[in-house]
């Protein structure tokens, strides 16, 4: 009899364990898409002429904790979501590595604005990766009037906090996963 309780109260403490593991990643997810919704604002308050382009853009990835650091070699990282005409499709991770004078840390948003659907599919099958020929614009207030798309690609980014001084060569890689509900 001892041993039927014994394992009763295992299998009970094992499900309230992955209960609160569950509301944990949910609570955590939560504060991501938070983070997301932060960061759309923070563009759009940056820039008037932004908010035309999440309007008009065919689609846009949203990145709003990217981490960045370096001394010669450099690296970043980072998590967005992914919308097409304002509708969310998925997922997608930012890495980027640099070589080159470079010393510093900061943590920025980056928001990518992709001018057609052939864009945007490229970047859906993480095709898509960024070089110094397709440089990104700092979002202040009159950037986006001059700033022009680039093989179908926008890229604005707006430093949180710390500070990098850098004169580096490399590139971002994306990899794009679909919404569950996505079709």
């Amino acid at each position: 009899m001892k041993r039927k309780n014994w394992f009763g109260t295992a299998a009970a403490v094992l499900c309230l364990a992955a209960l609160n593991c569950l509301a944990a990643e949910t609570a955590k997810e939560k504060r991501f898409n938070d983070d997301v919704r932060i960061a759309i604002e923070l563009l759009k308050s940056a820039e008037s002429d932004i908010k035309k382009l999440f309007e008009t853009a065919a689609g846009y990835a949203i990145f709003p904790n990217v981490g960045k650091g370096g001394l010669v070699f450099g690296g970043a990282h980072g998590r967005g979501l992914v919308y097409e005409k304002g509708k969310l499709i998925g997922s997608a991770s930012l890495s980027q590595f640099t070589f080159g004078a470079q010393i510093g840390g900061q943590e920025f948003v980056e928001a990518i604005f992709f001018e057609n659907p052939e864009a945007l599919a490229r970047f859906k099958e993480s095709k898509l990766e960024m070089s110094a020929q397709l440089s990104a614009v700092a979002a202040a207030e009159g950037a986006a009037k001059n700033a022009r798309y680039v093989n179908g690609v926008l890229v604005f980014t707006r430093v949180k906090t710390g500070l990098m001084a850098e004169a580096s060569v490399g590139g971002q890689k994306f990899k794009f996963k679909p919404a569950a509900s996505a079709p």
